[in-house]
């Protein structure tokens, strides 16, 4: 009787890649997970308990096929387990590496809350997709013909680049316009390269434009290109920008020299990593090399900023947020990285203004104060009754006060969206009262004719893998659509 390939979890621990030492490791920007050896991956994949109504797929944004590929790489058909999990992921390598898998698929599993700790799932999808790659598997998606109809997409990001692959796939055309140099968004200028290497973007990308996708990059759409102009151009336009602009703090000593917003310093630090100029990192202004940081928020991109600063040489980095552990948006698995590499958290913790001189002034004198940021005022919270949402609301102890020092302040405050139809002088454009555009749920499509939006730009600052299904969403119907009308005219 052969021996059951699967639900090994009682008889295997879970076991992640081997990662680097925090000695090491805070050293560079490359990332400080191993990969999988196959006989490693094939073992933990085994542990998948095949449940019947598998979590895992419901909690994954993109309803992944989870049970399926661990079963196909638990007994070693690797290229078929591949397979399976590109049916529904444009992007399975990259989400393997950078999904917050503890609060989704990982977080569900249902072994892990039987207490024999979570199936990897995150570091088998990275493997199998990284063994694709190297045996040749990946391939460019497109159709046998190219039909006579074109899409222009507005942002070269994770949501952008999922449509434009799918709509390659149905022989459609796509030309992307991007305000930078390089592809990617996010991808490229804001997540750090220890969490995401370079090289796996820019496979991705040059496996787009090998398919036929058009790259027009350096290019503003309503400066160098109006709106109008494009939505002309194309059958159907995507709007897929993402949110860049900060959120912003209003308190005392926010002008200060040393305080800065996350995305600028993220996108410096990467574009060092590439090897370009940039000015500002050179003089100092975004470069943590021995300097006393603080970075204050509790997300994912706080978390990007506090271990980049530890490897441009930091003296020492400190992270302010006004709730507790428990309560932070950001992965508790960065979070436990960030302090392995000497991070340092200051919970329940919110600032009140920046200083500029060693000792602490009254928050009324730092109005209008200027020179370098020399301290960061914090407050000390607790958390009462919840909120609407159900999130306890920070409550300030009253004479609580303290000066951090500190000679960079980085605000990870979160991002908003950009004023679009202003921007591009499309008041017809509709938005919601935060500034997101406003589409029909499922289709991305916005009440302009031919106009969809995927991604951050709908659903205000999110996870790659949403922006991800998005833009597949999109690109579904917009080519439903396309082809209906292209079947209407055959028939007249």
């Amino acid at each position: 009787m052969p021996t059951q390939p699967m639900l090994k979890f009682v008889k295997i621990d879970r076991n992640m890649p081997e990662k680097r030492v925090a000695d090491e490791r805070k050293e560079d920007f490359q990332e400080i997970y191993s990969e999988f050896a196959k006989e490693k991956a094939e073992e933990q994949a085994s542990r998948c308990s095949q449940c019947g109504v598998p979590f895992c797929q419901s909690h994954c944004p993109l309803h992944n096929n989870i049970p399926d590929w661990l079963h196909l790489t638990a007994t070693g058909r690797l290229k078929e387990a591949y397979e399976v999990s590109q049916q529904t992921n444009t992007f399975p390598e990259i989400c393997g590496r950078i999904c917050p898998q503890d609060r989704l698929c990982e977080g569900n599993c249902v072994i892990e809350q039987s207490g024999h700790g979570t199936v990897t799932i995150g570091a088998v999808e990275k493997y199998i997709t990284d063994l694709a790659w190297a045996n040749g598997w990946v391939k460019p998606s497109k159709a046998s013909v190219d039909l006579d109809l074109s899409v222009g997409i507005i942002g070269a990001g994770p949501g952008g680049l999922a449509a434009a692959e799918r709509l390659r796939g149905a022989g459609i055309k796509v030309c992307v316009y991007d305000l930078y140099d390089r592809a990617g968004g996010l991808l490229t200028y804001g997540i750090p390269s220890f969490k995401l290497e370079k090289d796996v973007v820019s496979r991705r990308i040059d496996n787009l434009k090998k398919s036929g996708v058009n790259f027009n990059m350096n290019c503003k759409i309503g400066k160098d290109l109006s709106f109008s102009d494009l939505r002309k151009k194309h059958n159907a336009v995507i709007i897929a920008t993402g949110v860049y602009k900060f959120r912003e703090i209003n308190i005392p000593g926010n002008g200060l020299d040393g305080v800065v917003d996350a995305l600028n310093y993220l996108t410096a630090s990467n574009k060092v990593n590439f090897g370009d100029k940039v000015p500002s990192f050179t003089d100092g202004t975004l470069n943590a090399a021995g300097k006393r940081v603080v970075v204050i928020g509790g997300g994912d991109t706080a978390m990007d900023c506090v271990r980049t600063a530890i490897r441009q040489g930091a003296k020492s980095v400190k992270c302010m947020y006004r709730r507790d552990r428990v309560n932070m948006p950001g992965s508790q698995r960065e979070v436990k990285n960030a302090e392995e590499e000497g991070v340092i958290f200051e919970w329940l913790t919110a600032p009140q203004g920046f200083t500029s001189g060693s000792s602490r002034k009254s928050l009324v004198n730092l109005e209008g104060a200027n020179g370098p940021v020399r301290g960061v005022i914090g407050r000390k919270m607790r958390l009462g009754a919840p909120d609407a949402t159900g999130r306890r609301v920070p409550e300030e102890v009253h004479g609580s006060d303290y000066n951090e020092p500190a000679d960079l302040v980085i605000k990870a405050l979160g991002f908003e969206p950009e004023d679009l139809p202003t921007l591009w002088e499309q008041s017809e454009l509709p938005v919601t009262r935060w500034g997101t555009i406003k589409v029909e749920v499922g289709t991305g499509k916005t009440a302009l004719d031919g106009v969809y939006a995927v991604g951050d730009i709908v659903r205000g600052a999110s996870l790659v893998v949403w922006a991800i299904r998005d833009g597949r969403d999109a690109a579904d119907a917009i080519i439903a659509n396309l082809r209906t009308d292209q079947s209407v005219i055959a028939a007249e």
